[in-house]
């Protein structure tokens, strides 16, 4: 394992669409956080595949890769573990081994939580299953939820556990926007499920799933300090958001987007505007702010909630998919070998910063 230390270069956000067929120049500038240019980034695992998603348990840190694998890196040692699914893989643009998350009892129990999509007889799906780990080989166990719509993009995908261990789940609006506004249809949705894949008995909408609507493309998910969600999610040709998420609320699109207002749906914490680009994927909390992945943004974005402000944090690494906190140690993926970035040598890696330094 090759361990490299960076020093921060200081770079202007350049934003462009997550869709190369809607790519838009940036014309304004983000202000980046002073305090990280001194800060070292390191790697700690490098020739990734598509990673997507980040999940650490003690000191073993999980990666899951587009096309159908988990890295495990442990004592500096990266391991490409097996996964044996039901199903096999789109390989659709945005598609593929997407969330994942461990469960509560992930010590005892050697069980994970994914997210995938997969195609059959013609149409697309994602499906939610649980998967145990034996001998580096992760086999699936259970279908949780299947037949989420899917599409040739926008399958949403992200997973994480909440403060009430309940599980939910992101999904994008297939490429269909007035999906997203269908309470019938698990497309453009925050999912919650019971952790056995039941529908827990207090979600906003009778015997449904669904637990809050109006999404196109949400990507990452977090709680604060008070058990607060927060979800970001890609517009169409800019226009991202950061979102304060809230049971039964409809969160307007295909109707609204950015700063746009409407009676009975809820508008934005920030958003990007309608001349720059985030691509905003994963996200995590610390100090009182969101961390956020960028893909189409190049960078690690930081959106104070108390200030109401936000600067970029880092940047010089390419499209960022996932972020992960734990204490004070701040873990990133790249994602410049998705197809639409452009790798440099030993792409894609897993960075980790100490963000006390």
């Amino acid at each position: 394992m090759r361990i490299f230390v960076y020093v921060l270069t200081i770079l202007f956000l350049i934003g462009c669409s997550e869709n190369p067929s809607q790519e838009q120049e940036d014309s304004q500038e983000t202000p980046v956080n002073p305090e990280t240019e001194a800060m070292s980034v390191e790697s700690l695992g490098d020739n990734l595949d598509t990673p997507w998603t980040i999940a650490k348990h003690e000191d073993t840190i999980y990666l899951t890769e587009r096309p159908g694998a988990i890295v495990q890196i442990e004592d500096g040692q990266s391991v490409q573990q097996e996964v044996d699914l039901e199903k096999s893989i789109s390989t659709a643009s945005e598609a593929g081994f997407l969330g994942f998350t461990l469960a509560p009892d992930f010590a005892e129990s050697q069980t994970a939580f994914a997210y995938y999509t997969y195609e059959e007889d013609g149409n697309a799906y994602n499906r939610i299953v649980s998967l145990q780990l034996t001998d580096d080989t992760w086999e699936e166990q259970r279908v949780l939820l299947d037949q989420i719509p899917s599409g040739n993009v926008h399958h949403g995908g992200r997973l994480a556990i909440g403060p009430d261990n309940k599980l939910y789940a992101t999904t994008g609006d297939a490429a269909q926007p007035e999906l997203a506004q269908d309470v019938q249809s698990l497309a453009g949705k925050i999912l919650r499920l019971n952790l056995d894949g039941s529908i827990p008995e207090d979600n906003p909408f009778n015997d449904s799933y669904i637990y809050s609507y109006g999404h196109r493309n949400p990507q990452g998910l977090v709680w604060d300090s008070e058990d607060q969600l927060y979800a970001t999610e890609h517009g169409n040709n800019a226009n991202d958001e950061i979102n304060l998420i809230e049971a039964g609320q409809n969160y307007g699109w295909p109707h609204i987007e950015g700063e746009e207002t409407q009676q009975d749906m809820e508008s934005p914490l920030f958003t990007s505007g309608t001349e720059v680009t985030w691509a905003p994927s994963g996200v995590d909390f610390y100090d009182d702010k969101l961390f956020v992945a960028a893909l189409r943004g190049t960078a690690l974005l930081e959106f104070d909630l108390d200030a109401n402000t936000q600067q970029t944090f880092l940047e010089g690494y390419g499209r960022i998919r996932d972020i992960y906190i734990e204490d004070d140690e701040l873990y990133f993926i790249t994602n410049n070998t998705d197809g639409r970035g452009s790798p440099q040598a030993d792409d894609d890696q897993l960075y980790r910063i100490t963000l006390t330094e």
